[in-house]
């Protein structure tokens, strides 16, 4: 990879960063395997990164190799037991910080009982704000599989606002 490629990379892989982690800490319900999710997405796209032109596609890229990673390493071994306690430090409000890291726990709580397909589409369309056709695309699945995935995943995480701390939810 000649030097000007390798510092662009370097740069997109600092700028994605962020907003993979979040991302992939939903998807997996645990920091540690979140971060190594994130490695293992941004390692093949390192790869993939010369035949990767137009920063918007590479993003789209990492982050479709990340869902099928995860998909891959659910699939393998057969994870049930999972051990998300939080979800990530960024994005934090000011303020009372104990009450956003309760609230910020019971979520992670709540969403570690939805399955793998639920969590992805949950994190895919209000993490990543894709819409419902691209988190189609990116999850190979349709339209219509992305809608019910997401009714069903908001119906569950309602079902269970009453374990979130009093203030933390609108009825």
């Amino acid at each position: 990879m000649r030097q000007t490629t390798e510092a662009e990379y370097g740069e997109f892989a600092r700028s994605v960063w962020p907003q993979l982690y979040r991302t992939a800490v939903v998807i997996v319900g645990d920091r540690q395997l979140a971060e190594d999710l994130v490695q293992s997405a941004l390692v093949k796209t390192y790869v993939a990164w010369p035949r990767l032109r137009e920063p918007e596609k590479a993003h789209a890229y990492t982050r479709r190799v990340m869902v099928n990673v995860a998909r891959d390493w659910f699939r393998k071994r057969s994870w049930t037991h999972e051990s998300a306690t939080d979800l990530t430090d960024e994005g934090a409000p000011s303020g009372d910080h104990a009450a956003a890291l309760v609230d910020r726990i019971s979520l992670a709580d709540i969403l570690r009982t939805l399955p793998l397909g639920q969590r992805s589409v949950v994190a895919l369309r209000f993490l990543d704000d894709l819409s419902v056709q691209e988190t189609a695309d990116l999850l190979n699945v349709s339209t219509g599989t992305v809608k019910s995935q997401t009714s069903a995943a908001l119906a569950a995480l309602r079902s269970h606002s009453h374990l979130l701390p009093e203030g933390s939810h609108h009825d």
